[in-house]
Order: structure tokens, then C-alpha cells, then sequence
């Protein structure tokens, strides 16, 4: 008898487990664009027509591969609101003898599946996703034992074992296994930001996106302009863009936010990677072999490969490890509801203003802002870790529960107590002076601190380290700014409370 084939929309790849050993003739194929999936959050309109243009575009080159193919189209007024009744469906409508999959990336779905043997009255296989280069039975075994879990060393098993920049001698290219520190540099205009990667909409995408238009059309950002590649050949050339154009500077100037460029010399190849149009590996391997050509720096390279098979695989491995208890943590005891201006970007904070304004026409900003603008704003407010965490799987086409919660709830809000970071990411308005040019033209000063006009972070910053003081005093990596905090006369300690108090009370009129 056939198997039912079930895959999902972040797993377009013929490569996918579930296709392992099928029968194209035989084994039936399932896809479906369903309302649960599609609606239990506010995502951005761009992110659903990637992953809906991107899942058509798939059908139909599995159709041309000679599979049979069932395509559910979403319909408002559809019978079928789950990816369990599209399942259900087309079990009574063909004889198969299992459903197949390949195990999903959230903890709420793969839950659900789950338990679908139990009411489809047939076998249901979960096989491991093998797109991941570590499974997760494999960062378990490294993890069990280790007091403390840290990104640095698991990286370095990985470079191991894929022998990304390794040498014959099993030491790692250039003498370092990171340089970070070389990835720091302001920009300043010079050299130019090479114009992004383009794909002009075919039929299928117009179709999709005055489908998301017409049915999404209270959900966060735009249409307008989208340009997301939604073919594997597409998402490939975006790989080939990047290496020729950008990668040569993206080491140097990874962190650099500017006031006119969205895009800098990011890659943005996170959503092709994560809904599995473009192969992770092959991505690192292409950028490798980019330096060994000369023609891009081994700290643009290598930067680029540690947020592949570091960050990535690393974070995937501490969702699994503390899921579903992870979702829950707030060890900071935060309590502040999500501000109105995440949605809006209605601020004079500029950088709040430039980050939420490119994420809302985006569904896209680089990693620094995400982490050291609204995320820094979020921690230094107490905003509420399943709102902020909420608001990131929502608005950006790269994120998926499994990288973007332990992402945010670990790395940006410090709410689990340190899995993810020794420190939490609590900056001033420095840090963003020193990495952007937004405090040129921003309404607030960056070099005042209890004025009027003084820029908000800077008092939300020592605010942050005051009312914290019981979790991170005796922080190797905070106890210098213990030491100055308590250097600052008695005076200057409550004109900065003050200032906070205010700006915490009137958050939403920053």
C-alpha cells in the first residue's frame, strides 16, 4: 500500500527526510496552506507569501519530477483548518498505508503530530530532520555534564565536523577559530552597499499576493515591493550574489547599522536556509571556498559560517534540550505589556523607528538590530518574554519557533538564566552611537543621560543594572559597571532612576 507523504512549508527541499526511499509512482504527497498555520500568529505579509509562493512553486516542480502531488490552496471558508483535517481528509480518500513526515521545528506542532495516530487510525513516522548538521540527539550527548553551555565550543565541534575551514592538521584556518573582534567596524558610506538580490514576482507570487492581500489583510507590514526569491534555482543565484558582492565586506561591517541602508552586506539568506530552499551546508562550503579563492577575508568568512553551523545549530539544540518548559522562563520576573510602537513605529527614538520602519516593509533586519536596538529597548523595559517573543515570530519571513525563542528569550531578553549567554545584552545609547549614524538625526541626544532630551537608553540602561542588581552583581562580566554605578554620586544615581521612572511611565510616547 502508499504512504502518505506529509510536508510542511519550512521543509522545501527535495532533499527532505520523508522522501527518503518513497515511491513517486505509488506514495502520495501532501502540502497544504491552512488558516491554523497561517493565522495563529500576526505574520508579516511578506513571510506569508514566501512560504506560500514558495510551497506552490515546490509542488509544482515535484509534480514535474513525476510525484503525485495533493496541493491544499487556502480558502477562507475552507472545511479544512488544520494540516490534521487536510491529513485526515485525503486519508479517506486514498488507501495509504502510513503517513510520513519529517519532525517539525515547533514544540506546539510537533505535539500535535504527535498524537495523530491515535485519531487518523494509521501509523504516523517522524523521521529526524538531516538538513541539521548536528541531530538532537547528538547536542544532548554533548551537552549532558556541562555546567555551562556555551556557543564557542559546541561551534568548534561543529568546525570539526564538517572540516569548515579546518586544516590538514585538524587546526582551525588562520590560526583563530573566531574573529569576531575584526567584525566591528562602523560604516560609514564607504564602500558602497551593493544593491540587495532581486527576483522579480511570476504569476504565482501576484496570485499569492493579493491572495495574502485580500485574507491577511489586518496582519503586520506589506506586500508591496516583494522580492524574496521562492525557487530553489532562485535562492541558489541569492547565494551567488552574496559571495560575488557582499561577502568580501560583511566581516568588517556585520555589526554596522545605517540610517539609509536596509541591507548593508548581510546575506539575507536566512529565510531561504530555514524554509529549506537552500541547503546550509552547501551555503558555508560555497563561503569556504570563497576565501580559499581569495576572494573574500577569512573574518567574513568565517563570521559568516559560525552563524550557520554555530548559532543555528546551537540554538535549535537548546530549544529542543529545554522545550516545552524553555517557552516559560522570565527569570528577570518581567511584567511590562509589549508597546504599541513595535507594531507602529511611532517613535523619535530613531533607531526604534528605523528598525520596526524596515521590518514592517522588510520582514527583515540584521541581527544587531534585532538584538542591540528592539531587543536591548525590550530588556532594558522588562517587556513580558512571550509578548517580545511573540512579536519576533511574527514579523520577520527567517523565523520559525525553534531559532527565533531561544533567540529572544535566551540571547536578547536573559530570560532563561544564562543557557544562551553569560551576560545579558543590556547596551546605552553608546552602542548604538558607536555601531550607527542614527544619532545624527535623532530627536533625542545620545551624549545626555537625565535631560528632556536626552536619549531614552541611557537612563533605561542604569535603571536596568540598578533594579537588577541581585541577578548580576557577582557576573565576572558585569562587575565593572557595578563599580560605576556605584562611582556616580548619590545625586546623579536617582536624577537617572527619575528620568527612567518617567520614560518606563510614558513608553508609549518616546
Amino acid at each position: 500500500m502508499a504512504n502518505l507523504i506529509l510536508i510542511l512549508g519550512d521543509q522545501l527541499s527535495p532533499q527532505i527526510s520523508a522522501l527518503e526511499n518513497a515511491n513517486p509512482a505509488g506514495d502520495r504527497i501532501v502540502m497544504a496552506e491552512v488558516a491554523d498555520e497561517a493565522g495563529y500568529t500576526n505574520h508579516h505579509k511578506k513571510k506569508l507569501v514566501l512560504l506560500f509562493s514558495a510551497m506552490r512553486h515546490f509542488a509544482e516542480q515535484l509534480k514535474a519530477d513525476g510525484w503525485r502531488v495533493h496541493y491544499h490552496d487556502f480558502a477562507a471558508d475552507s472545511e479544512y483548518k488544520s494540516l490534521e483535517d487536510v491529513v485526515a481528509g485525503q486519508l479517506t480518500a486514498q488507501s495509504c498505508e502510513r503517513v510520513i513526515t519529517t519532525e517539525c521545528g515547533e514544540w506546539r506542532l510537533h505535539e500535535q503530530i504527535s498524537q495523530w495516530h491515535t485519531r487518523l487510525g494509521v501509523p504516523v513516522e517522524i523521521r529526524p530532520d538531516t538538513r541539521f548538521i548536528a541531530g538532537k540527539k547528538e547536542f544532548a550527548d554533548w551537552a549532558e555534564g556541562r555546567k555551562q553551555l556555551r556557543m564557542e565550543f559546541f561551534y568548534r565541534e561543529m568546525r570539526r565536523k564538517t572540516g569548515l575551514l579546518m586544516t590538514a592538521d585538524g587546526d582551525p584556518e588562520g590560526g583563530h577559530w573566531n574573529f569576531d573582534a575584526d567584525n566591528r567596524k562602523k560604516w560609514t558610506g564607504k564602500p558602497a552597499a551593493p544593491a540587495p538580490f532581486r527576483v522579480e514576482p511570476d504569476d504565482i507570487t501576484r496570485q499569492v499576493i493579493e491572495l495574502v492581500n485580500r485574507h491577511f489583510a489586518d496582519h503586520f507590514g506589506t506586500t508591496e515591493d516583494f522580492h524574496f526569491a521562492v525557487t530553489r534555482k532562485d535562492a541558489e543565484a541569492a547565494l551567488e550574489h552574496f559571495i560575488d558582492y557582499a561577502l568580501p565586506c560583511f566581516g568588517d561591517y556585520q555589526d554596522a547599522i545605517s540610517d539609509t541602508e536596509d541591507w548593508l552586506f548581510h546575506a539575507i539568506l536566512s529565510p531561504y536556509i530555514n524554509c529549506g530552499l537552500l541547503d546550509p551546508l552547501a551555503a558555508c562550503e560555497a563561503a569556504a571556498q570563497a576565501w580559499y579563492s581569495g576572494r573574500a577575508p577569512i573574518n567574513a568568512v568565517e563570521g559568516f559560517i559560525r552563524q550557520i553551523i554555530g548559532w543555528r545549530e546551537f540554538v535549535r539544540g537548546i530549544y529542543w534540550l529545554h522545550m516545552p518548559d524553555y517557552a516559560k522562563e522570565n527569570r528577570l520576573g518581567n511584567s511590562r505589556p509589549l508597546p504599541w510602537l513595535y507594531w507602529t513605529g511611532k517613535t523619535h527614538m530613531r533607531c526604534m523607528h528605523k528598525a520596526i520602519d524596515a521590518t514592517r516593509r522588510n520582514a527583515y533586519a540584521h541581527h544587531i538590530q534585532r538584538l542591540m536596538v528592539t531587543g536591548n529597548f525590550a530588556l532594558l523595559t522588562g517587556i513580558k518574554p512571550e509578548e517580545i517573543c511573540d512579536w519576533y515570530l511574527a514579523v520577520y519571513a527567517d523565523a520559525y519557533d525553534w531559532v527565533e525563542l531561544p533567540n529572544v528569550l535566551g540571547m536578547v531578553m536573559h530570560a532563561d538564566g544564562g543557557h544562551l549567554g553569560s551576560k545579558p545584552y543590556a547596551a546605552s545609547g553608546k552602542y548604538i552611537h558607536r555601531m550607527s549614524d542614527h544619532c545624527a538625526n535623532c530627536h533625542y541626544n545620545v551624549n545626555k543621560s537625565t535631560e528632556d532630551d536626552a536619549c531614552p537608553f541611557n537612563a533605561l540602561y542604569w535603571h536596568f543594572i540598578d533594579r537588577h542588581r541581585d541577578d548580576f552583581e557577582n557576573n565576572p562580566r558585569m562587575g565593572m559597571m557595578y563599580r560605576n554605578w556605584d562611582k556616580q554620586s548619590p545625586d546623579r544615581r536617582e536624577a537617572l532612576l527619575t528620568r527612567a521612572e518617567w520614560l518606563l511611565d510614558n513608553v508609549e510616547n518616546l
